[in-house]
């Protein structure tokens, strides 16, 4: 929603830009206040972070790319094994990534007008001002909903079964997509010997609800290593499917 709010209001500040006459360079008003004011206009979004799109709120770098980032924005990156930089994908060392003191002593430098009240501001108390500025809060509330670009009459269907989360035939874990579900059960239920319906055969057109799998874990590993919501048709039964697929391998090869 703040993007689509931004994008709005950058479209209507250059609108209005265009119908002002520029003044020049040396004529530039000043803030008057020991800060720089901004050298030329979108100087937030030069120091706007690429993933929340807001003013960088303690700005950390990648040292080999340079690309600089929230420290918040950046935090699920440095979790994984092998992270890469968001924004160019090249991979990085989460050692080497610090604190960029020389962007926050621009963001101390250089101020900014509030897209909502035109108030000049410092861009490192930018995110606080935004968040208790009346006239942004308004804008926002007035922002367009989204609509689709042609409306439909057609019914939305209210049958239709829950085919993206199960739950778990063992315990009644809900809420388990279909590796979730794998995982599930091949942690806390590998010695179990009850005989159980699979949920996910069973959430299927041609699913029989009251089939019990003799080995359901066997059953897990080798017929629900994939998502059937990427590669079925539910329109069609089991049988055409598995003729469509021969058919499509055969033509690939």
């Amino acid at each position: 929603m703040m993007a689509m709010f931004r994008s709005l209001v950058s479209a209507s500040t250059l609108l209005r830009q265009q119908q002002q006459p520029q003044l020049p360079q040396q004529q530039q008003p000043s803030s008057g206040s020991g800060s720089l004011a901004a050298p030329a206009e979108g100087i937030e979004s030069q120091f706007s972070c690429p993933i929340c799109l807001e003013v960088y709120h303690k700005p950390v770098s990648i040292a080999s790319c340079a690309h600089t980032f929230c420290g918040e924005c950046l935090q699920p990156c440095l979790q994984v094994t092998s992270p890469l930089c968001p924004l160019c994908r090249v991979p990085f060392d989460p050692k080497k990534v610090e604190r960029s003191s020389s962007v926050e002593k621009q963001l101390a430098s250089y101020k900014a007008p509030c897209r909502g009240c035109n108030k000049k501001v410092a861009l490192v108390k930018m995110k606080s001002h935004i968040a208790s500025c009346s006239k942004v809060q308004e804008q926002i509330a007035n922002c367009p909903k989204f609509v689709p670009v042609v409306p439909t009459s057609q019914p939305i269907p209210s049958n239709i079964p829950n085919r993206s989360t199960f739950a778990c035939p063992f315990c009644g874990a809900r809420n388990l997509d279909q590796q979730e579900l794998v995982k599930h059960c091949m942690d806390s239920h590998r010695n179990d010997p009850n005989k159980v319906v699979c949920p996910v055969c069973s959430a299927m057109p041609w699913g029989d609800p009251s089939y019990k799998s003799s080995n359901f874990l066997q059953h897990l590993l080798h017929r629900h290593k994939f998502s059937y919501d990427t590669f079925v048709d539910y329109s069609i039964d089991e049988e055409a499917a598995l003729q469509a697929a021969l058919a499509l391998s055969l033509a690939e090869n």
